[in-house]
């Protein structure tokens, strides 16, 4: 194999998520049901997102992107693919990514939907959420390029993309350029409602080795082999995958890899304050572990660690310098 240009290549939803606190009533004047997600249209992103404060925060986001800022977070060479369109928002989600070290060079949508956005207002003890998916559902086969899907250690890409069916396709030709490069192709399952939706099509991509390695937490992987039982749904996709790594929450995560099945614990924190990006980040930290040539147990551990940070405070990005974390506990390299 020739020499990497990434570590870990992600592709996904581009999607700038906006944070600001609202006052009281706000929620209920604007007809939406407090601490739920809304899935929102044109006009109505539009409208909200005229009404949120000056003060609003906004950070480039997506579930692939969270990623791919903490293997940039972490030391790694980071590289993602999602769409964004020729507007402002678009702006930010490109200037953020390149601010953190995350190389993105996706064509932007032009004359078509406005960037994807999750409007996330703060009330007293709730998030309310509106999301509009706009331009990221546009990605197709064009935005897959064959350098920069090659030159990737590994290509990770979201169940959450497998809704359009232009995304579908690019998803699978992206698979292609990496096994055509002697590379890794890995996804993970995103939501346990992605499977009840994709369950069989999911189940083919791991079946046919169109996927190498499956990324799951423990709903996700009972649902998508329809069981109660971890210890079944754990030797199905032992049978179905070449690897799988598995989170389990303060349990912490395992994987599974020819019939071998590691487990590490969670690291421990003094008070989980938002779960939001944990699966995100343990993904960064496998994902970078394994690009590295580092054992299963590494792996996991490093990716427990990046999730132990993220989960310690509000937002879906690590605060702190992840490659200092890892060092500061043994686990770079």
């Amino acid at each position: 194999m020739t020499q990497t240009r990434f570590d870990v290549l992600t592709i996904g939803n581009a999607i700038v998520d906006i944070i600001a606190p609202v006052e009281p009533g706000f929620i209920e004047r604007e007809g939406m049901k407090e601490g739920i997600m809304h899935l929102i249209d044109t006009d109505r992103a539009e409208d909200l997102y005229s009404k949120m404060p000056l003060t609003r925060q906004q950070i480039s986001g997506g579930s692939a992107a969270n990623t791919a800022a903490g293997v940039a977070s972490l030391g790694g060479r980071a590289a993602f693919v999602g769409k964004v369109a020729d507007d402002p928002l678009g702006d930010v989600f490109a200037n953020d990514l390149d601010a953190i070290g995350v190389y993105y060079n996706t064509s932007r949508l032009k004359n078509g939907a406005l960037t994807a956005r999750s409007m996330i207002f703060l009330s007293e003890a709730e998030r309310t959420m509106n999301t509009y998916l706009g331009a990221c559902h546009q990605l197709t086969e064009a935005d897959i390029r064959p350098d920069e899907i090659g030159g990737a250690a590994i290509t990770y890409m979201e169940g959450f993309l497998w809704d359009p069916v232009e995304a579908k396709k690019a998803f699978v030709l992206a698979a292609h350029y990496a096994h055509k490069h002697e590379r890794a192709a890995a996804f993970t399952l995103s939501d346990p409602f992605c499977v009840d939706r994709y369950r069989a099509e999911f189940l083919d991509l791991i079946r046919s080795k169109t996927i190498d390695y499956v990324f799951a937490n423990v709903h996700e992987l009972k649902s998508l082999y329809e069981t109660d039982d971890l210890g079944t749904a754990v030797r199905a996709i032992a049978q179905d995958a070449e690897l799988a790594a598995i989170t389990m929450g303060a349990e912490g995560a395992m994987a599974v890899y020819n019939g071998e099945v590691v487990s590490v614990p969670a690291f421990p924190i003094d008070k989980v304050v938002d779960a939001t990006g944990a699966g995100d980040l343990f993904a960064s930290g496998f994902l970078l572990g394994m690009a590295r040539g580092q054992n299963l147990e590494s792996a996991l551990k490093t990716g427990c660690l990046a999730a132990s940070e993220v989960i310690s405070h509000i937002g879906a990005r690590p605060l702190l310098d992840l490659e200092d974390l890892s060092k500061q506990h043994g686990l770079a390299g």
